[in-house]
């Protein structure tokens, strides 16, 4: 294996191909909006869909069958995951000033109030309380998971991976329980900023479920040791991750906000 200045082990073609995918949704987005037509958004996502399962397949057997992946690999995906969720939270950064420049100096279009007139929250300690505690409980199950991993307690790790899969999914449905019940929606103004940040945090919920859920399978199949489970790593940070925006969320939006 040639020493390389990146992490990539061997020419790979998936960079480009990605690329042009995830360009072509939003442009293919514009398009559809503009003239009807969502020929190039549908071949966008199906490309990147299945550029992401060819890569991520390639990187499982490089790891797992070839043994490529060394300290120096393995360091390099460590800062890959790191800057990626770095990018994440300013992606959320910019849904938390759209929600506090409109709530600390309300316009008169919303009544110069907030909550803005007509619109009625959502009970602070009811499900959002809920939906705070089964985040925090699959915080704990998937620490629980790590540190049994560590220990090389493999029927340990599968409970707790499997638990913090059920708990995400959990949160997924009460989320669209909570969704069926609001009094407003997307298309009610500023309401839109409750549903876009709400909404892209249940998006990040259910790509971290699908991530844990093929750390699971791959635990299932003993992929992962005490010294090597990068993959699995990746998939606790990002999931951590998701836990700190939530109580973010929460405190703001549902607590403050209400």
């Amino acid at each position: 294996m040639r020493k390389t200045p990146f992490h990539l082990v061997e020419m790979s073609p998936w960079p480009l191909i990605s690329s042009m995918g995830i360009l072509s949704m939003p442009v293919g987005l514009i398009l559809y909006l503009r003239q009807g037509n969502n020929n190039l958004l549908i071949i966008g996502i199906i490309l990147t869909a299945v550029v992401a399962y060819l890569w991520w397949r390639d990187i499982v057997r490089e790891s797992t069958f070839q043994g490529h992946h060394t300290t120096y690999v393995v360091s390099g995906l460590k800062l890959g995951v790191s800057l990626f969720i770095l990018s994440e939270v300013c992606f959320f950064f910019a849904f938390f000033w759209a929600y506090f420049h409109s709530s600390l100096a309300p316009t008169v279009e919303i009544g110069s109030v907030w909550p803005p007139v007509g619109i009625y929250t959502l009970p602070t300690f009811s499900v959002p309380l809920l939906n705070t505690s089964v985040l925090l409980l699959s915080g704990v199950s998937i620490t629980w998971a790590h540190h049994a991993i560590e220990e090389g307690n493999y029927q340990t790790s599968l409970q707790g991976l499997f638990t913090t899969v059920i708990l995400g999914v959990y949160f997924l449905f009460l989320q669209y329980g909570e969704y069926m019940e609001t009094s407003f929606s997307i298309a009610d103004g500023i309401g839109s900023a409750f549903f876009m940040a709400t909404g892209f945090h249940g998006l990040h919920v259910l790509v971290g479920a699908t991530f844990l859920f093929v750390c699971l399978i791959r635990l299932f199949n003993f992929h992962f040791s005490k010294n090597h489970h990068v993959g699995f790593l990746a998939a606790a940070w990002y999931w951590h991750f998701v836990d700190v925006v939530w109580l973010f969320l929460y405190v703001s939006i549902y607590w403050w906000g209400s």
